[in-house]
């Protein structure tokens, strides 16, 4: 697999920590939109490109995201299925069970090649975005 193009499309806002999205070609044949790169705790990471989980109303059986309290469809009120999360901790797991990716990588050789990639041409990017 060869990563044979990649675009970067910067994020305004300083208290954003989404910084850009990418797009990236594989072995010009296959593209991956709405990765996403994200200044983390320690550094820049990728994160790929998700959707939010749904959840069906109990009364009309619409599908409605994760966490909503009333149904989009109907307007009757959706039982909470769990405790609300109190630690931080918990908070950020919850967060990250409402979205599902789309497309991810399998191995860690395969995440390391698309990090690297796209973190590189973000820095480009950047790096012409200082020089104008």
């Amino acid at each position: 697999m060869e990563i044979t193009e990649v675009r970067i499309f910067p994020k305004e806002g300083i208290n954003n920590k989404l910084r850009a999205y990418a797009t990236i070609t594989i072995d010009n044949a296959f593209v991956v939109r709405n990765i996403k790169i994200i200044e983390g705790k320690t550094g820049l990471f990728v994160a790929m490109p998700s959707r939010r989980m749904k959840d069906s109303c109990p009364k009309c059986g619409h599908k409605n995201e994760v966490r909503s309290k009333f149904c989009n469809e109907c307007g009757s009120k959706i039982p909470v299925k769990r405790a609300e999360p109190v630690t931080p901790e918990e908070q950020h797991d919850a967060r990250q069970s409402e979205h599902k990716d789309i497309a991810h990588p399998i191995t860690v050789e395969c995440r390391e090649q698309i990090q690297k990639k796209v973190l590189e041409a973000y820095e480009k990017e950047k790096g012409k975005a200082h020089s104008i």
